[in-house]
């Protein structure tokens, strides 16, 4: 137990310490293009050696930094998902809540909180209208949502 508050207290000072260089934010554009780019590729695009992208993508890791690898595929990949953007008014002060509930909709892809009229911003993906139109029913009755607006994304430009 001692031992695992010590590793913890190690990696929140890890983190605290990272400051990211020019080098760092250099290496995670290039991630953000192409993640799955091996090391040497990556060396070459930010013209060093492929230990220095080792040793500093380790760091990353370790750091708490960069929290993993994802695939990045075409919005239009799968032509039969509903896609939306929704809107959402939050009563008062119950957005924790309301986001600790939305995050529970796995048809949920992603969600911004935001200033303006709209206090968050979802983007939701369903595999069919019967399947967002429950979507859209469960969002709208959960507690402390006042208002929503919700528009289909229907292509990509």
């Amino acid at each position: 137990m001692f031992d695992f508050l010590i590793k913890l207290l190690i990696s929140i000072k890890q983190i605290a310490m990272h400051v990211f260089d020019e080098l760092d934010h250099r290496l995670i554009a290039a991630l953000r293009e192409d993640g799955r780019a091996p090391i040497s590729k990556l060396g070459a695009i930010l013209g060093v050696s492929r230990a220095t992208v080792q040793s500093r993508l380790d760091r990353l890791i370790e750091s708490g930094a960069v929290l993993g690898f994802t695939v990045r595929f075409r919005q239009d990949y799968d032509a039969k998902a509903i896609r939306a953007i929704m809107m959402i008014e939050v009563v008062g002060r119950s957005t924790t809540a309301v986001i600790r509930q939305l995050r529970g909709l796995p048809e949920l892809h992603s969600l911004h909180t935001t200033n303006g009229t709209w206090d968050l911003i979802a983007e939701i993906r369903a595999d069919s209208l019967s399947d967002f139109d429950r979507v859209l029913r469960e969002v709208r009755t959960i507690d402390g949502i006042l208002n929503s607006e919700t528009s289909i994304l229907l292509s990509s430009v």
